[in-house]
């Protein structure tokens, strides 16, 4: 009897760490510090929350079936927005709503491949995608990144086969925060390109770049809608986490395809939630703006305090949007420290051998700090706790 294919994928990073702390209880001058997942656990401002009040108290079509694709007023806001911030053209017959950007992935990967195909994902990897592919029978390859975390074109083209769909980016990128250059990621569209393959750029956490202004010029070219396809999600945005918001932008034969998928998979997309993401389009980009200072503060207080965790042996191998990505300097594995740290320094932080396949040897050195729920202060904090820890031997 065939294994099934939830079986022959992992557990999920995020559910597994929660277990790590159930029944354990932390002392009240030592709160736990959670920096293991990267969704912000604020409510949407309050003049958002006024709007989805509204429409759900006097807007039927909230509470209906609508478009398989989207709401036209949200298609047509985010085609306007992603056309101004990279001075591209994008139509809204280009833009796909979907329920979350995993399903935005989810939809475009049974688009493009057949059972035995192959996606190229840079490792370490959103170990979401991972589990997609899994489910999915398709074979994720992995490409580990080089210097300054970032994937190299020329490995990556060694890797295509004729079983070879597409290929994967995330910038900013997750775990590991590096925002990838406009170079590298043209340098990867025109590798697709050449060999007819899709290009799948996940930039869920585009608004918190440091970057000001487009962070690549593909939307500018011509034929980008032959090759790319851009995934976003409106969660980390608007804090819309619950209500599951994403979006595709790529050709419209593309979205025909991907259309199928979400008809079957959930018909349409969260009414409320698009009526509240197509409002914060129109309305909310200073408190946007906002939101991206303090973020960017927290990188800095990363960036800057990181000293005192270097002088005992650690690195920070990257930093950007909700992340920073670290090695540590001891003996024992990340996956073993991780459940040590929860009970010794009351810091909750996700292994390297969650974002890295099961031989590289790499993700045992590794965590992610994921800081989107921990201020400039919280951050102080877990320096203090990580640099007076020594892990007991096993």
């Amino acid at each position: 009897m065939a294994t099934p294919r939830t079986q022959r994928t992992f557990s999920s990073p995020i559910v597994e760490s929660r277990r790590w702390i159930e029944g354990v209880t932390f002392p009240a001058d030592r709160p736990l510090l959670n920096l293991s997942q990267a969704a912000p656990a604020d409510t949407p401002p309050e003049a958002l929350r006024q709007v989805m009040a509204e429409a759900a108290l006097n807007d039927t079509s909230a509470h209906l079936y609508g478009a398989v694709l989207g709401r036209d007023e949200l298609r047509a806001a985010l085609a306007g927005q992603i056309s101004k911030h990279y001075d591209g053209a994008v139509a809204s017959e280009q833009v796909g709503i979907t329920s979350g950007c995993n399903q935005a992935f989810t939809a475009t990967i049974a688009s493009l491949c057949d059972e035995g195909d192959e996606v190229i994902l840079p490792t370490p990897w959103y170990f979401n995608h991972k589990m997609a592919l899994d489910l999915t029978g398709v074979t994720a390859v992995p490409l580990p990144v080089g210097d300054g975390m970032l994937p190299d074109v020329r490995q990556a083209e060694q890797r295509i086969t004729p079983k070879t769909r597409a290929l994967v980016l995330v910038t900013p990128n997750n775990p590991c925060g590096v925002e990838y250059p406009e170079g590298l990621v043209a340098a990867f569209f025109d590798l697709a390109r050449k060999h007819n393959l899709a290009l799948i750029v996940d930039e869920t956490y585009r608004d918190f770049d440091l970057r000001e202004g487009a962070p690549h010029k593909l939307f500018q070219k011509t034929d980008w809608h032959q090759t790319l396809i851009h995934l976003y999600s409106f969660s980390k945005a608007y804090r819309l986490t619950g209500h599951r918001v994403g979006a595709i932008v790529t050709g419209a034969p593309k979205l025909f395809e991907i259309e199928k998928f979400l008809d079957t998979h959930t018909i349409c997309p969260n009414q409320i939630g698009q009526i509240a993401a197509a409002w914060g389009i129109e309305n909310l980009s200073d408190w946007l703006a906002g939101e991206r200072a303090e973020i960017l503060l927290r990188r800095a207080a990363i960036e800057d305090g990181f000293t005192v965790l270097a002088e005992r042996g650690w690195k920070l191998l990257g930093s950007g949007a909700y992340f920073a990505y670290v090695e540590h300097p001891f003996a024992q594995a990340a996956d073993d420290l991780a459940k040590q740290m929860i009970h010794d320094c009351g810091v909750l932080m996700l292994p390297g051998t969650m974002f890295t396949p099961s031989e590289d040897p790499g993700g045992a050195r590794q965590f992610r700090i994921a800081f989107a729920n921990v201020d400039t202060s919280g951050i102080a904090q877990l320096f203090d706790r990580l640099a007076g820890w020594t892990p007991e031997a096993h």
